[in-house]
């Protein structure tokens, strides 16, 4: 806040509504509603007096989340200081959202591996990447890995789709 302005100026609409506010607002009711679910996961009997149980990380991560976004409300600068990007990609921002909708889908029919590896590289392809050795090569050896990290490693059970257990 540059303290040659004026009282008045401090309480703009240009400085109330700029983006990094708006974001923060957002992202503040979202926390609070994440916050809520986390009072009504269920747990067992004897584990409220246990110092870790289902609740204590998803109760971290709200107290982090509703920190930061009051820290970015307050602190939050308007568009033209903050340096903001005005246009926007509407298309890009609609593709993705789509893709992330197919792959909401797509997780039951098609399993983990399959749908996560053609989200990545559907997704890699949206911001641009054309060359296919990096779209392979960053989507499914990922993937892999990270499906065998948990389902190995972490004993994880990922549904494999319905389309492979209909054999």
């Amino acid at each position: 806040m540059d303290m040659s302005e004026s009282p008045t100026n401090l309480f703009s609409k240009e400085n109330l509504l700029c983006r990094d506010r708006v974001g923060a607002m957002v992202f503040l009711v979202l926390c609070l509603c994440y916050g809520y679910q986390t009072s009504q996961i269920p747990m067992f009997p004897g584990d409220e007096y246990e110092p870790f149980n289902a609740r204590t990380l998803p109760t971290i991560l709200t107290y982090i989340g509703v920190g930061l976004s009051l820290l970015l409300l307050i602190a939050g600068q308007p568009d033209k200081k903050s340096g903001a990007v005005l246009d926007f990609n509407w298309k890009l921002l609609i593709g993705f959202l789509v893709l992330m909708t197919l792959y909401g889908v797509g997780l039951t029919y098609l399993g983990f591996v399959l749908a996560t590896g053609l989200f990545l590289l559907a997704g890699f392809y949206l911001l641009g990447e054309r060359r296919k050795s990096v779209l392979f090569g960053a989507s499914f050896p990922f993937v892999v890995a990270f499906y065998l990290l948990l389902t190995k490693g972490l004993d994880v059970y990922l549904e494999p789709g319905l389309i492979f257990t209909i054999w």
